[in-house]
C-alpha cells in the first residue's frame, strides 16, 4: 500500500506544473502585440491646454507634453483591485468652489483594463479629483 502512495505524491507536482502551462503573459495574451498602456487624453474649454494627446507608458511615449511625469503619477495611483481613475469618496462635503469650464476625457487601456472616464471642475471635489491626475491632465490651478 505504501508503494502506491509514493507515485501519487510525485504525480501532484507534475500536474501542477503542467497546469501552469496555460498561464500566459499579457504580451502573449494579445498575440505578441501588447504595447503597454495607451491613453488618449482630450481636454476642452481649458484655453491653451485644449487638445488631444496620446500617452503611452511601459514603454513611455506619445505626443503628451509630459509622458514620464504622467506615467509616474498613474503608476503611483495604480494598486491591485483599485481603479486609478475612480473618483475618491468624499470624506465630507464638497466646497462650492467652481474650478472653471474645463472638461477632460481619458480613454484607452491602463493595466490591461479599458478606461473611459470624464473629469470636470464643477466643485471642490471635482477640482481635487482633476488635480490628483496632473500632469496626466493639465494643471489649471487658479
Amino acid at each position: 500500500m505504501f508503494q502506491v502512495a509514493a507515485p501519487r505524491a510525485l504525480l501532484l507536482p507534475v500536474v501542477v506544473l503542467l497546469g501552469l502551462g496555460g498561464v500566459v503573459s499579457p504580451a502573449a495574451a494579445h498575440g505578441g502585440r501588447y504595447g503597454g498602456d495607451r491613453l488618449a487624453v482630450t481636454v476642452s474649454h481649458a484655453g491653451s491646454a485644449d487638445g488631444t494627446h496620446l500617452l503611452r507608458c511601459h514603454p513611455g511615449g506619445g505626443d503628451h507634453p509630459d509622458p514620464s511625469g504622467a506615467c509616474r503619477v498613474l503608476d503611483r495611483r495604480t494598486r491591485w483591485g483599485r481603479d486609478p481613475f475612480a473618483a475618491e469618496e468624499p470624506h465630507g462635503l464638497c466646497t462650492m468652489q467652481y474650478g472653471g469650464p474645463a472638461v477632460a476625457r481619458v480613454i484607452g487601456t491602463w493595466a490591461g483594463r479599458p478606461v473611459d472616464v470624464t473629469y470636470d471642475r464643477h466643485d471642490g471635489c471635482a477640482v481635487s479629483r482633476w488635480d490628483a491626475l496632473v500632469p496626466v491632465l493639465p494643471g489649471l490651478g487658479q
